[in-house]
């Protein structure tokens, strides 16, 4: 119950440093309020229904509706198929809000962030898993990361192509669906990794601004999009002709 209500807390303290963020900011820009109030309610949720017995029955609802023996590895590679729309979005030459170094370093930036705080949240809660592998359910890696991704895609075609923009969440929510089917999360583990996954890739497009070096601006059809794997930063590298 402390760690619970500790987890809280820092949910409203983030909301209240974004609000103030607002009111110093150097250019005019979108309230960030509008854009933290889903994921921190996503996180807060996940947070009060973490360890409850409506969540014990639901995760024993859905393992018999898919049955003991269910298990995909389909998940390990769904969390970073936003990744892949993003390069193949690229290449294609779909019109983007930003190039694609800017693209590679906002991404990048995000899944790094967003494992160092699933991590370290992972590490002080220590919560068992549905399945009892181990003590590191709450949140979900998986979830946050395909979430982090998948709301870059959303930040960079809501405005030029919204099918492709909503496909990443698309992504990210079969990940997270899978995890519960696989038994090795329960749903406020899934709930909290969205949460986090979005809010720090909004937080890391709101603050853009801070750093806009791209020395690529003038490379054409090049394109490096970023690949993170257990704890490993990669790069994809395309080139069109």
């Amino acid at each position: 119950m402390t760690k619970r209500i500790s987890l809280i807390l820092i949910c409203f303290t983030l909301g209240n440093l974004f609000a103030q963020s607002d009111s110093t900011e150097i250019r005019p820009r979108t309230n960030l309020i509008k854009k933290s109030i889903l994921p921190l309610s996503l996180l807060t949720t996940g947070i009060l229904l973490s360890d409850s017995g409506w969540e014990q029955s639901l995760n024993a609802t859905i393992v018999d509706g898919v049955g003991n023996d269910f298990r995909t590895h389909i998940d390990d590679f769904s969390r970073y198929a936003p990744i892949a729309t993003l390069v193949i979005a690229n290449v294609a030459g779909v019109k983007a809000r930003h190039h694609w170094f800017d693209q590679t370093k906002k991404l990048a930036v995000s899944m790094i962030l967003t494992d160092v705080f699933t991590r370290a949240i992972k590490n002080s809660v220590y919560k068992l898993r549905p399945d009892g592998s181990d003590k590191n359910a709450f949140p979900s890696g998986h979830t946050s990361i395909a979430f982090a991704s998948g709301a870059a895609v959303y930040e960079e075609y809501k405005d030029t192509n919204r099918y492709l923009a909503y496909s990443g969440y698309g992504f990210a929510t079969l990940t997270g669906g899978l995890r519960l089917a696989n038994n090795k999360h329960y749903l406020s583990d899934v709930l909290a990794g969205a949460g986090i996954g979005i809010l720090v890739t909004r937080l890391v497009y709101h603050f853009d601004y801070l750093f806009q070096w791209n020395p690529f601006l003038k490379w054409k059809n090049v394109s490096l999009i970023p690949r993170y794997s257990d704890r490993t930063l990669g790069l994809y590298f395309s080139k069109s002709f």
